[in-house]
């Protein structure tokens, strides 16, 4: 590994004595290094990127019909309460957790409805990304194969629609 090489020879009377030199051999140093790194690149999962597929409309200007009586829509403030109607009805107050039970119960009596998920600017992203699971979770297990939801911003009429509740 080190090895220390001598000067050899006698000093002088009145010189200064030799200095002796060490090499080093690095070897084993770079073959520990190769060993980690292969350690670390064989041992560590890589991570797949978690991907949704977005089917965007063609044409943003073309507006698109839904029924009312196929529309339910899910309205986020940004204090997180959430807040749902069908079609034209007043919308109610429900907690975040109820979501799922109310999309289950509306998409068995009609698996050709829409969700509509209206979110504040500022409300916090977690809480989109929490609606756009459960939704996706319950049309799994209902077994519906399409994904139907929109995401918007929620304008002065719908701010001005659930700020008295």
């Amino acid at each position: 590994m080190a090895e220390v090489i001598q000067g050899g020879g006698r000093r002088a009377k009145g010189k200064k004595r030799a200095r002796m030199g060490v090499r080093l051999d690095m070897t084993p140093m770079v073959d520990v290094a190769f060993l980690l790194l292969t350690f670390f690149m064989l041992t560590t999962t890589l991570l797949t990127p978690q991907v949704m597929e977005i089917t965007m409309p063609p044409d943003s200007k073309v507006p698109v019909e839904i029924a009312e009586s196929n529309l339910l829509t899910l309205r986020i403030r940004r204090d997180m309460a959430v807040f749902w109607n069908m079609g034209s009805e007043a919308p109610q107050k429900i907690a975040e957790n109820e979501v799922p039970k109310i999309l289950k119960e509306h998409l068995q009596i009609n698996p050709k409805l829409s969700t509509l998920i209206k979110i504040d600017r500022a409300a916090k992203y977690q809480t989109l990304v929490t609606m756009v699971d459960d939704l996706n979770e319950t049309q799994a297990q209902l077994g519906q194969t399409e994904r139907r939801f929109s995401l918007v911003a929620m304008d002065d009429s719908d701010q001005r629609l659930v700020a008295g509740m």
